[in-house]
């Protein structure tokens, strides 16, 4: 999403269109348009890579609750997710 709106606004620029009027106004776009984002990519890549590995299902789960909270996988997603991690033994 980022590589698509840089090139929107590099086209607006090309182009002598000024969305922002001060460069405040700008970073306080791209906070506003990335920064919850890149926390949720951020969690998303963090639950998968979650394995439960040595701890105990309990402890897995919490953890997995942890992780999934700002995620926004829900439901199925989130059992696939959590299927993934699990010990193959069980």
């Amino acid at each position: 999403m980022v590589d698509v709106w840089k090139e929107n606004v590099l086209k607006d620029l090309e182009a002598g269109v000024l969305e922002y009027e001060t460069v405040g106004e700008f970073l306080v776009d791209i906070r506003k348009k990335f920064s919850r984002e890149d926390k949720e990519s951020v969690k998303v890549v963090e639950l998968k890579k979650l394995e439960q590995g040595g701890k105990t299902m309990d402890e897995y789960v919490q953890e997995l609750k942890r992780v999934a909270r700002g995620s926004s996988y829900k439901g199925r997603l989130l059992v696939e997710e959590f299927k993934q991690g699990i010990n193959s033994m069980i």
